[in-house]
């Protein structure tokens, strides 16, 4: 199984990102990124899996239809994924989805398989809660737009990572690959990056991914760069490192078969006490990149 999906090497039809539970070998979760040109317009059936579309850069409009109703939401979008917080849309299942662009842009959608069918929703940049987590040159930020706990879905648990050049994140390493109540919970996880550039240079990180002695094995150390994809069906992963003059965003994608929705972790044993030392150090003073609008408008 090929874990780390270089640019190019995850296409699948109108999409320059692809990754489906049959592709991934897993049971649930789903990643697809669609660019559309200005006055573009791209249809799918939702099938058996929940959908939030989440604008990467540009503004769409989302239909979500079914035999009996349609919703129509604008999604304002942003500039890029290092100057705002975004909007979205969430599509049920057993639907149709409709993705139009005036402007043209990229777009995440991103996807679990699902039993309940839940209403077809608009998500306000904001209430999307933009989180800083860790602190000093672990400092990073999340933005919790599709979190359990915060936006309702089945399965589905999605948030974006940025990392300030130089900065480590996914740190101390954690897992969610074992069943164990109130303590950790089974997730499939796609990492999907993206990089600021500097003077017109590229960006790039690294990943790593490390055995836990569950599942597959998964054993990764990738050099990723825009567009990359990291599969991640079990393991303790992290760090991810943005290299120096370099921000780095992934979008996390997560959903497993458990009855609960709930994002929970096992730090690394060898690393878990890095958080013990969070206290004693100031968040980066880079961070917040940005934060959610106080309104939606």
């Amino acid at each position: 199984m090929t874990y780390h999906l270089p640019a190019g090497k995850a296409l699948g039809g109108p999409y320059i990102v692809d990754i489906t539970p049959e592709k991934a070998g897993w049971g649930h979760s789903n990643l697809r990124i669609l660019e559309l040109p200005p006055g573009g317009t791209h249809s799918f059936e939702t099938g058996d899996s929940e959908w939030i579309v989440v604008p990467l850069s540009g503004g769409c409009t989302v239909a979500a239809a079914d035999d009996f109703s349609q919703d129509t939401f604008e999604l304002r979008g942003r500039r890029d994924v290092f100057s705002g917080v975004s909007d979205f849309a969430y599509v049920p299942r057993d639907a149709r989805a409709t993705v139009t662009s005036a402007a043209g842009g990229r777009f995440a959608l991103t996807g679990a398989r699902c039993s309940r069918r839940l209403p077809a929703r608009y998500g306000p940049a904001s209430d999307v809660p933009v989180e800083l987590r860790g602190t000093g040159n672990c400092s990073r930020q999340v933005n919790n737009f599709g979190a359990a706990g915060v936006f309702e879905c089945d399965k589905l648990i999605a948030v974006e990572v940025i990392t300030p050049g130089g900065n480590w994140s996914s740190f101390p390493p954690h897992k969610h690959d074992e069943h164990r109540p109130g303590e950790e919970s089974v997730l499939e996880e796609i990492y999907y990056f993206e990089f600021a550039g500097h003077d017109g240079t590229p960006g790039l990180g690294y990943q790593r991914v490390s055995p836990s002695g569950q599942g597959q094995g998964t054993d990764v150390l990738a050099e990723v760069r825009d567009g990359d994809v990291v599969l991640i069906p079990d393991g303790w992963h992290g760090p991810s490192m943005a290299t120096p003059g370099h921000h780095m965003y992934y979008l996390n994608v997560m959903a497993g078969p458990e009855a609960d929705r709930a994002w929970l972790i096992c730090d690394h044993p060898d690393h878990a006490w890095v958080r013990d030392t969070w206290p004693d150090q100031p968040v980066d003073p880079r961070l917040p990149l940005y934060t959610a609008p106080e309104t939606s408008a």
